[in-house]
């Protein structure tokens, strides 16, 4: 059944076949890497925010359906969406028709502005944390990247409950989750076994924490997602890899965090002794394990303290 859905799909859908030049932002070429029939990823930097990488550092992926194009995530500014447009335009002369976003950082949701004729999605959880966090993440990403946003153009997207959907005539699952961020989205694609993970996943680069409300929240629901039968996962940052390859190693990272901040605040140190460790090997070859650890310490430890040493619920 599948096959043939897939083969129909296939038979409906135009892609153009003429050479074209290569799509550049930031003096890089961007490129979109097939992950399954119709089904593309472009794959950010595995880098923090700066004026190298002008943002790109998160990743996007697009399905081509006949109806038009999903697209899920957009990128951290207008600019960097307006690339991605004329990229998407290379595999498919079908119109961007609805942007999915997976949760309220900016890396993940700045570029919609560049797809204004598209419909905009995102949990309702992740809006409120959109409306919130808005002029905050704006100012970062233009101290950071050192270019100014329009901030009139980075609008909020509209709210689309979890669950079973169809766009247009092309059916998704959707979960919602909230380890990574407070509200992450999470896609399920069964027609081609892709699962969209968002910023819930993390591949080849130290997972960042800043509004995780908890890591054993998280870890559970990573647990959740290793039920679901995909063929392969798009993490929020890195490559695409099976499921329990990016799930894995994700989780491995966490449990190893929360144990090095339990352990510390049990005996009554401070942060900087949570910080006086050397990174275990397993990690060493992760892109920003440092980085992230050091961020993770001072963001997350006080919490630890809070619950650990004083008794303070959390």
């Amino acid at each position: 059944m599948k096959t043939r859905f897939l083969a129909s799909l296939a038979a409906l859908l135009t892609t153009p076949l003429a050479a074209s030049q290569p799509v550049m932002f930031c003096e890089r070429p961007l490129t979109a890497q097939p992950i399954a029939e119709n089904t593309w990823m472009v794959e950010g930097l595995r880098e923090e925010l700066s004026t190298s990488n002008c943002g790109h550092i998160g990743n996007q992926a697009f399905i081509a359906t006949p109806n038009g194009v999903i697209l899920i995530d957009s990128g951290s500014s207008p600019r960097f969406g307006e690339a991605l447009k004329t990229l998407i335009a290379q595999h498919t002369s079908l119109p961007v028709r609805w942007v999915l976003n997976t949760h309220h950082h900016p890396d993940h949701f700045f570029g919609n502005a560049a797809f204004g004729e598209a419909e905009h999605l995102t949990l309702a959880s992740t809006r409120g944390l959109m409306a919130r966090d808005r002029e905050a993440l704006i100012d970062n990403v233009e101290r950071l990247t050192g270019r100014s946003l329009a901030r009139s153009h980075i609008a909020l997207p509209d709210t689309i409950e979890a669950g079973e959907v169809t766009l247009g005539n092309y059916p998704l699952t959707l979960y919602a989750m909230s380890g990574h961020s407070g509200g992450d989205l999470v896609i399920m694609d069964h027609a081609t076994d892709v699962l969209f993970l968002g910023d819930m996943g993390f591949y080849q680069r130290a997972a960042a924490t800043a509004h995780s409300p908890g890591l054993q929240q998280w870890q559970e629901e990573l647990n959740d997602l290793r039920a679901l039968k995909a063929r392969i996962a798009v993490p929020g940052h890195g490559p695409s890899a099976p499921p329990e390859t990016v799930l894995e190693q994700t989780a491995h990272y966490l449990t190893w965090l929360d144990q090095r901040l339990s352990d510390v605040a049990s005996e009554g140190l401070g942060a900087n002794h949570a910080l006086a460790i050397e990174i275990p090997d397993a990690f060493n070859t992760i892109a920003l394990t440092e980085y992230e650890f050091t961020r993770s310490v001072m963001q997350l430890y006080p919490h630890y303290e809070a619950r650990l040493l004083w008794g303070t619920p959390q």
